[in-house]
This record gives C-alpha cells, structure tokens and sequence, in this order.
C-alpha cells in the first residue's frame, strides 16, 4: 500500500495535458474545457484580519471535485504499465496505490527482490514527475494460511530510503486486513466505534421521540454493517454473531426493549434484514453487477455462469441466469 505525498497538489498542468491528448486521444473542445478547468486558478490566504496576495496556482488538481481523483489517475496512468512489466498487479483508488502479487512460500524471498526493484521504478517514475512516494508511510503485508505465514522469515521490505517493516494488520479505506484475512480485527474495530455511539446516545435517550432516535441511530448503523460487508461473507459464525448483538443492541435502543425481549420482531417492525441477509443482499447486488456489466472488468473476470462452466452446464443452476 503506497503512499504519496500531497500527490493531488503536485500535478503538473502541462504534463498532464500533454499525457490527455498524446495517451488519450483527448483534443479540441474537450481538452480545451478540461485545461480551463485547471489553468489560472488563484488562492488566498486570510489570517488575522489580513488577506495575502493573490498567488496563481501552477500545479495540482482541485480535490473534492468530480474530475480530480479522475484526473489524477490518467496523470499517473503510466504507473501501471511499469507495475504489469515487473510481474506484479495494481490498483488504485485516487492517489491511494495497492502493488500485490501472489507467490509460493518457497518463492518469496525473490518475490521481496522484485518488490524492492519494482517500487525503485515507481519512485523514479514519481520524481521524474513531480510526485513523492512516502516511503515511510508505505504499508507491507504478508497474506496467507497460519502454515503459510510460519515459514516466511523475512519481516523487512529494504527500499533505498526506509526500512519498511511487515504489517499483521493494515487500514485500507477504513477496512482492517489481517494477515489472515480472518477479518477479527476489523469486526473489533467495527464493534468498539459502534458500542460507543450507542452508549452515548443511551444517555439522552429520555430526550428524545422513538422517531428521533431512529432517526439518529439508522444511518450510522446502517453504514458502519453495510460498509465493504461484501468482504465478510464466509466469516467464522462467532465473528457474524459479534456483528448481530450490536445490531441487537441497536434495535432495543430505538424500541426501548429489554435485554432479554425476542429481538427478530423488533427487527421486523424496524425493517433491518439481520446482519448474515445484509451480506448476503450485498453479495448479491455486487454478482448482478458483474453478470450486467456494471461492474470493474477486473470483479466481472471472476463472476462465471454456471452454464459456461465445464461439467457443470446440466445443473439446474446453470437455468437460472436470468
């Protein structure tokens, strides 16, 4: 997981337009719109009753905008080409990088080699661009089975400018990933931020309607177990369960049950599907996506019909595409 710095300010406007129209066949009216949109823009600064001069911006792509994340990734969309040609996959979400490879444990050492020389290309495709990779703040993890992991030794990626030591637990976008994928710590995390809310809002719960406080406590539960909960199907029964009684709790809170009241009716009456048919409705709009072409190419690759399947094109299943 890489990490530039201030990667969205230091986009070249030049070079950026050079690479729109030469790579992507982006001319006349439309290039034309999109340098109007970057060029001769100005800032300034108010501080103490004071307001500095006015400074026009050189470089950078406008964040919280629509078109910067887009922007920046055309800008850094060459990256890519240097990431396949060292064997290894990319992807990308705004100037947030993830560089992985899937190897054998006896091949790993090599694997660390080619690692190593593949982020020196990056870097130097970086600096001859404007941009920086943070090295100190880049994130390595080893992803396997117990058995797996126990045989792997070296705990250190070497760059030139850091000594990146393996993570057992990285935050990507607000998902925990463990070294096993077990997902216990993200549910931890998911559980203490959600228990917390619920405490605080028990203390003004006299304060307000039952419409108020289903109100307040929805939204953010709703979001915290629909959020990446794709990534949860085939968990342990124990970690789901963990996820239940906080929804549970939630539930009594806004009903103002007691802790021993049947839960499912509540949860009826408030129309939330238990958290195992939450990941399960997810997981079914994600497939419906990939089958319609409304998915990534790189998701709809892995979603096959059964009718397209060897040895597998007589099940009734493979009937049921449509």
């Amino acid at each position: 997981m890489l990490d530039l710095s201030a990667a969205f300010d230091c986009v070249d406007h030049d070079v950026l337009l050079c690479r729109l129209f030469t790579r992507f066949g982006i001319k006349d009216t439309a290039l034309c719109w999109i340098s109007s949109f970057l060029l001769w823009r100005s800032h300034r600064i108010y501080y103490k009753g004071q307001l500095s001069a006015v400074l026009c911006l050189l470089y950078g792509v406008p964040q919280g905008s629509v078109l910067g994340p887009i922007l920046f990734l055309l800008y850094v969309s060459e990256l890519f080409d240097i990431i396949t040609e060292c064997g290894f996959a990319g992807h990308a979400y705004a100037d947030d990088m993830h560089v992985y490879i899937s190897t054998s444990v006896l091949e790993h050492t090599d694997a660390l080699r080619r690692y190593s020389d593949c982020i020196a290309q990056i870097r130097e495709w970086l600096a001859n661009n404007r941009l920086k990779l943070n090295e100190d703040k880049t994130q390595v993890i080893w992803l396997g089975t117990r058995q797996q992991l126990s045989y792997v030794t070296t705990q250190t990626l070497t760059l030139s400018n850091a000594c990146v030591q393996f993570s057992d637990t990285v935050n990507d976008f607000g998902v925990i990933i463990d070294s096993q994928l077990t997902m216990a710590d993200h549910i931890t995390a998911v559980s203490r931020a959600c228990f917390y809310q619920l405490r605080q809002l028990r203390t003004i719960r006299k304060c307000l309607t039952p419409e108020t406080t289903r109100m307040l406590v929805q939204p953010f539960m709703g979001s915290q177990l629909d959020y990446c909960n794709s990534l949860l199907v085939g968990i342990s029964a124990q970690l789901l369960q963990r996820l239940q009684v906080m929804q549970n709790a939630a539930a009594c809170l806004v009903a103002v049950a007691r802790k021993y009241d049947h839960i499912s009716p509540i949860l009826h009456e408030l129309q939330w599907l238990p958290v195992r048919k939450r990941i399960s409705f997810k997981l079914t709009v994600l497939v419906f996506k990939c089958l319609h072409g409304l998915a990534p190419q790189y998701l709809a690759t892995y979603c096959t019909t059964t009718s397209y399947t060897a040895g597998r094109s007589h099940l009734r299943s493979a009937q049921l595409v449509n």
